[in-house]
């Protein structure tokens, strides 16, 4: 009888309508704020739900129920181990790059990359959207990538450069690469909060946000606006990484660059935006930098749970984010 209760316990349920107390009706609203997978729902917050006009009591089973389907619970650290087995990486298609970040970038966290403007940021995350596609063995996910654009600096020039360089067909790469540009911080949210079910139907197992600050900076100016702006800078960073773990996508952001004078002759001499509350967020924090040579940036790792800081050269080119030879340092 327990072995039938259990196995009852961990039945999959398709779509939100097959979730206990999810009617037509309720599935429409829950659509209607963003909810369309179980994934989405096991991840959502009671209150979050309260928004669609659901009562707090079905609110709470309807995410229970979303999270016995995908078996959210308690774990021993030994399970956690061998849950990890299921984290991929993605290569950035750089070797020294990817040794700084042990491997590549994770799945099922946020990896941000930040510095001034020509340090690399959107390169990098133009090749990471080919390279999630490339197959486990050459260091992908067989994934496509979801690219949330707020800065307007996506071009399929690059993108077809960086496909014929790793040997891939450039009309199936575009295919597999499910673009929007956000033209305000609200439009931006709401991209995320609707793009659950894109994921799901894509495949999705890389979700860029280039660049995460952008319009948050912008829009929300002087001392005063400045917990309006965090609060939503809060909100939207968690919604990512729910996403990154339910659908155990990597997730990326760049981010802007603010100057320190008090730090003017150190390498703290500028730090990124969105203080305290992107920098807790973010698991894994690169620098970017221009180094002397015109082509060749320095990345360090900053921050990370696990790796220790260090720094790994790379180079720019036609072809993408490329290893450095001892003839280009040569040449700086």
């Amino acid at each position: 009888m327990a072995q039938k209760e259990k196995a009852r316990e961990k039945k999959t349920f398709l779509e939100i309508e097959d979730l206990p107390s999810v009617g037509q009706v309720t599935a429409e609203k829950l659509r209607e704020i963003g909810y369309s997978t179980v994934e989405a729902l096991a991840t959502a917050t009671v209150a979050e739900l309260a928004a669609a006009g659901i009562g707090e009591k079905k609110a709470a089973e309807i995410i229970a129920a979303a999270r016995q389907a995908i078996e959210i619970s308690w774990v021993t650290a030994k399970d956690l181990a061998s849950l990890r087995v299921n984290v991929g990486r993605i290569t950035t298609g750089c070797k020294q790059l990817d040794a700084l970040i042990g491997g590549g970038v994770e799945t099922q966290s946020i990896t941000e990359f930040y510095g001034e403007f020509g340090s690399g940021k959107s390169q990098l995350c133009h090749q990471l959207a080919v390279c999630v596609q490339l197959p486990p063995e050459a260091g992908g996910l067989n994934g496509s990538a979801l690219y949330i654009d707020t800065e307007n600096t996506f071009r399929t020039e690059r993108i077809e450069k960086i496909a014929k360089r790793f040997g891939l067909d450039f009309d199936e790469v575009s295919r597999r690469i499910v673009y929007a540009e956000a033209y305000t911080s609200d439009h931006q949210m709401l991209l995320l909060e609707k793009s659950d079910k894109v994921i799901k139907e894509n495949n999705v197992r890389l979700i860029i946000i280039d660049s995460l600050t952008s319009h948050f900076r912008s829009e929300y100016i002087g001392r005063q606006t400045l917990a309006e702006r965090q609060q939503k800078l809060n909100k939207h960073l968690h919604k990512l990484i729910r996403l990154a773990r339910a659908f155990n996508a990597a997730a990326v952001v760049t981010n802007q660059v603010m100057a320190r004078p008090d730090e003017f002759f150190s390498t703290a001499a500028v730090s990124p935006v969105g203080g305290h509350i992107v920098g807790h967020t973010s698991h894994t924090r690169v620098f970017l930098r221009k180094s002397v040579g015109r082509n060749i940036r320095i990345a360090r790792l900053v921050s990370s749970p696990y790796l220790p800081e260090g720094e790994a050269v790379f180079k720019i080119t036609e072809n993408g984010v490329e290893d450095v030879e001892e003839d280009d340092l040569k040449s700086r």
